[in-house]
């Protein structure tokens, strides 16, 4: 029975009650009036009269509270089976149907909500079909990967890791998935030293050696963080990182091997070397005879070519010092007025024969402190730049050295007026084996690469201020 019906049924029956109270009320009425008020009927009549009245009057109120209970809970109940059934979709329960009778209000638009919810059925389970087969498909690429990777979310929870990360770190899937990575560091030294570096980055560039697969092998790691950007790229949200860890055990192992075999040439060179300058000052000993001017020459050039082959190998032994970590400093107290002293001395020679003036700009006696570093290496480092300086220099020009006291360090620079360098290569001209395009000056590209390697190893620093036309500055930076 729908709302109209239950409407105009109760209102009917409150009608046709109240018409026959008064239909009543009018008959008794009548026959009250033909009774003469003196007959010993007239009080029968009126009780009886007062009596129908009563009753049919208590029948309507009754009728009309029972109607009053009813039909607003009958029509309310309809409402509400809808209402419960719309907060059941809202709270994503998509299986709550709607039962209603073809003849109750509402039926149509039950009917039109239960085909929503099927709808809404089909479409979740569509969906979630994608998210699953999405997410089977990123972990078959993330599986994919050779390479360790790890994600974690804002919370350090482990959101997914491949079978290479598992295998390195010793643990199983169900293990890990949606388990805290600080959790389980506890008891892993391996995951304890990803998450450490991952919330306190120590800017370490060394490679993480890891025993795995029966052998020591050596990944460089890297933090990726998971970022969100919304449509107009206005604001950016942070969702968790990745913790990547790349094997490079074949490049370490050829790298090593690369080491081993310049260090080898190099000594093996050095005897060699060795002999042939010996060689040169004995043929160079008046006593055994002298040299004709085109002997003197060759013997000239002989010499000039050994001693450039014995600064390579030189410095391919420093090299492999220092790749190796076999660098050892011993450190002394040391004026920097000694220091450009000894790498002018190296150098005069060479700057006798470009004519090149080497001027020293340096403060009166107790304006600079003195320095706590290992004072060979230091010279070496500003032998080579003074030795690049005069090498960059016109003939006949000049190059400066000096020293400085810089707060609570000490700078020291040498100053050339050459070509300059182009800023593209200011932080490239420091690597190893490079060389700037279009040089014409040999070199093995090695000497910068060391320098620096020398300085930093004291926690100092190697910079160049350059422009193209006016000249470099290399400056030397280290703590008293």
């Amino acid at each position: 029975m729908n709302i109209k019906t239950k409407l105009v049924l109760g209102l009917g029956i409150l009608a046709g009650m109240i018409v026959l109270l008064v239909a009543l009320s009018i008959f008794n009425l009548q026959i009250l009036t033909e009774v003469e008020p003196a007959s010993p009927n007239a009080p029968v009549y009126l009780e009886r009269a007062l009596l129908w009245i009563s009753v049919i009057g208590v029948v309507c109120i009754v009728t009309g509270v029972a109607l009053l209970l009813w039909l607003p809970s009958s029509i309310n109940k309809t409402i509400r089976k809808l209402t419960d059934g719309i907060v059941e979709i809202a709270n994503h329960n998509y299986g709550k149907r709607l039962d209603t009778k073809p003849n109750e209000e509402f039926y149509g638009v039950s009917e039109s909500f239960n085909r929503m919810a099927e709808r809404l059925t089909e479409y979740r389970e569509s969906i979630l079909t994608d998210i699953l087969a999405a997410k089977r498909f990123l972990e078959a690429i993330v599986n994919s990967i050779n390479d360790p990777i790890i994600g974690l979310n804002n919370e350090k929870e482990i959101l997914f890791i491949n079978d290479e990360a598992l295998t390195i770190l010793n643990l199983k899937r169900e293990e890990v998935i949606r388990k805290s990575a600080e959790e389980l560091a506890l008891r892993n030294d391996l995951l304890r030293r990803l998450v450490r570096e991952l919330m306190t980055p120590a800017g370490n560039k060394e490679p993480l050696k890891i025993y795995a697969d029966n052998k020591e092998s050596y990944f460089r790691t890297s933090y990726i963080p998971i970022q969100y950007k919304d449509e107009d790229k206005s604001a950016v949200t942070n969702l968790g990182n990745i913790i990547m860890l790349k094997n490079i055990t074949e490049f370490k192992e050829l790298d090593t091997a690369k080491t081993t075999f310049i260090s080898t040439i190099s000594h093996e060179l050095k005897t060699p070397i060795s002999a042939i300058m010996m060689s040169l000052k004995l043929l160079e000993d008046a006593r055994i005879g002298g040299l004709n001017a085109e002997q003197q020459q060759l013997s000239a050039s002989i010499e000039e070519n050994a001693k450039r082959l014995l600064d390579i190998t030189s410095e391919l032994l420093n090299i492999t010092q220092i790749e190796n970590g076999r660098l050892q400093l011993r450190p002394r107290i040391t004026k920097p007025i000694e220091l450009v002293q000894y790498a002018i001395k190296a150098n005069q020679v060479q700057a006798d024969k470009f004519n090149i003036q080497i001027e020293v700009d340096y403060p009166e006696e107790g304006k600079i402190g003195k320095l706590f570093v290992d004072s060979e290496k230091i010279a070496w480092v500003l032998t080579n730049l003074l030795s690049n300086a005069i090498r960059y220099s016109k003939e006949n020009g000049r190059v400066v050295i000096g020293a400085r006291q810089e707060g609570d360090g000490i700078e020291m620079y040498v100053r050339d007026f050459g070509k300059g360098i182009d800023p593209h290569y200011h932080q490239s001209i420091f690597d190893r084996y490079f060389r700037v395009p279009g040089t014409k000056i040999q070199g093995s590209g090695l000497g910068l690469s060391i320098s620096k390697d020398f300085v930093e190893a004291h926690n100092g620093s190697l910079t160049v201020e350059s422009e193209l036309g006016k000249g470099s500055t290399f400056i030397i930076r280290l703590k008293k």
